[in-house]
């Protein structure tokens, strides 16, 4: 095995380029062609982790395996590589800053005076260079978050710096920035990525390697141009364009030689390019699809990245089932009971999403109604699980005041009821039943049939009596299991159970057409060559109940 190489991806211009897709799609080029990855994201808010920012603050919380609160970002990675990301892949300032000061109180550093250099500077070099993991890895891919500028990612550059200087050729830098279209003028425009260019060259960092981003193809005589003032070989300015889906971008970044110029800046031997079958295959079913079928994700953030991997799951179980997914945002403040048909009527399946608090909760329990009463497959993650819960007491068991401790620590019928383990925790960050958890699931369940379907699509295993899984968890709340008799006799079965603690992972009510609620989020498990079971079924069971054709 080869000594571990370095790439670092920059943003510049402004945010919101795609720096995560443009990492995530190195990470899939590399591992193509036989290297094993990995990629990472260092954000520099001072925030310890996402898990206390609201939605609308940095979009979805993305949770790893071992249980580490992320950036979304760590969604594309494991979407697109199929690796699992773990606490060692995403690092914050507040993190640096916290391990740094922790230190400096135990006494470690010997009575010397903390500066960010060489202190805080030294510690982001030991989280890029991935001293605390024991993998052997070919290649690591780390994404700085922010643009360069930012008065807060200073420190990052500038370990960036020091590790280019002593690392050599096994370190490459690759900066994206944005080549607006001024329609006045009818010129694509080249300064915004020169500056940003010389921003970074400021800071004692030249980048081997310049995406564009834009919305318009650039000819050659632009990407020269941009080689000539920013020192830049021409076979290493590549350009995204706008692509009808993320999953081209991998495909677009290899038909320009993208991985090709990343090897020959390091000095490895390029060789020929990997053919990505089964990548391609998916793209070629993607845009295949003639039929379309229209899903309501009911919650109460009205942002697209609030949502991220459950939107990119069902549109990946989409695919594989053979249609577009038109995904329509239904704000669950605003449901009544008296606009739910006209709201949720015209859908094919209903999500309702995940989410913490009281606000929106209502209009969440009157589309579990709906669902539940009108036949509409329904899917309920997390929260919404224990909406549908809740609405089932309500409305089936009879218990009017049924609710969530969380939202009415007073209510006689707690059906969700905080997690025992949870009752004498009072921070907030990072305190929750947070990574994966095992669940056994009840043999014959639609929950069952739905992994063993995929194990059949995989041909990975023969049925069997008891299926153990394992899913990733984000909550403190559970079913109460004081009422789970009266819900089994009443129609809504409890088909997943963890194992160790008894606690209910799934309900699901057998003679609807498909009415499930994890108190897991699937979503995080679900990637580009293999869609997560639950998706794939909730997927299937609404094209089932209708489907229309695509004009074209």
């Amino acid at each position: 095995m080869m000594d571990t190489k370095y790439i670092f991806v920059t943003g510049g211009v402004v945010s919101s380029l795609g720096k995560g897709i443009i990492s995530a799609s190195i990470g899939k080029l590399l591992q193509a062609r036989g290297y094993k990855v990995t990629i990472q994201k260092f954000d520099p808010y001072i925030n310890i982790d996402p898990g206390t920012l609201n939605p609308y603050e940095h979009g979805e919380c993305y949770v790893t395996v071992d249980g580490m609160e992320t950036d979304l970002d760590l969604g594309h990675y494991e979407r697109f590589t199929g690796i699992h990301t773990t606490c060692n892949n995403s690092i914050t300032t507040g993190r640096i800053y916290k391990t740094v000061i922790d230190r400096e109180r135990r006494g470690d550093y010997l009575g010397k005076t903390i500066q960010v250099v060489p202190h805080i500077t030294d510690e982001i070099k030991r989280r890029m260079l991935r001293m605390e993991s024991d993998e052997e890895l070919d290649f690591v891919i780390t994404e700085v978050g922010g643009t360069i500028g930012d008065i807060e990612s200073a420190p990052f550059m500038e370990a960036i710096r020091q590790l280019r200087w002593q690392l050599g050729r096994a370190a490459v830098c690759v900066h994206l920035t944005y080549v607006p279209y001024l329609k006045a003028a009818d010129e694509l425009k080249t300064k915004p990525t020169q500056h940003s260019v010389k921003e970074l060259q400021s800071m004692g960092i030249q980048p081997d390697i310049l995406v564009l981003r834009t919305e318009r193809h650039l000819d050659n005589a632009l990407r020269m141009k941009v080689a000539s003032f920013c020192n830049v070989d021409l076979e290493c300015v590549v350009q995204s364009e706008d692509m009808p889906s993320i999953y081209e971008v991998p495909v677009n970044m290899q038909r320009q030689g993208l991985d090709a110029a990343i090897l020959r800046k390091i000095g490895i031997p390029v060789g020929e390019t990997p053919v990505m079958q089964a990548w391609h295959a998916f793209l070629d079913k993607q845009r295949r699809a003639t039929r379309e079928i229209h899903i309501a994700l009911v919650g109460k953030y009205d942002l697209q990245d609030a949502y991220k991997s459950i939107r990119e799951s069902l549109n990946l179980a989409g695919v594989y089932n053979d249609v577009k997914v038109k995904l329509h945002f239904v704000n669950s403040e605003e449901m009544t009971e008296e606009d739910v048909a006209s709201k949720l009527g015209n859908m094919t399946g209903l999500v309702i999403c995940p989410g913490f608090g009281s606000r929106g909760i209502e209009g969440k329990i009157i589309a579990a109604e709906y669902g539940r009463t009108h036949d509409v497959p329904t899917f309920g993650i997390c929260l919404g699980m224990q909406m549908m819960v809740i609405e089932f007491a309500r409305n089936v068991l009879g218990y009017k005041d049924a609710h969530s401790a969380e939202m009415d620590s007073s209510t006689s019928h707690n059906v969700i009821d905080m997690m025992e383990e949870q009752k004498n925790i009072t921070q907030m960050g990072g305190t929750m039943r947070l990574g994966a958890y095992e669940c056994e699931l009840v043999k014959g369940s639609h929950a069952w049939q739905a992994y063993e379907n995929e194990k059949s699509r995989e041909k990975t295993k023969q049925s069997s009596a008891t299926v153990t899984i394992s899913e990733r968890h984000r909550h403190r709340y559970e079913f109460n299991n004081a009422y789970q008799e009266e819900y089994e006799q009443a129609g809504m079965k409890c088909v997943g159970i963890n194992p160790t603690t008894n606690l209910v992972e799934i309900v699901e009510i057998p003679d609807k057409r498909w009415y499930i609620g994890t108190q897991f989020h699937p979503e995080y498990s679900s990637t580009v060559l293999h869609p997560h079971p639950l998706f794939m079924s909730f997927i299937k069971a609404c094209v089932e109940r209708g489907t229309l054709n695509i004009e074209r």
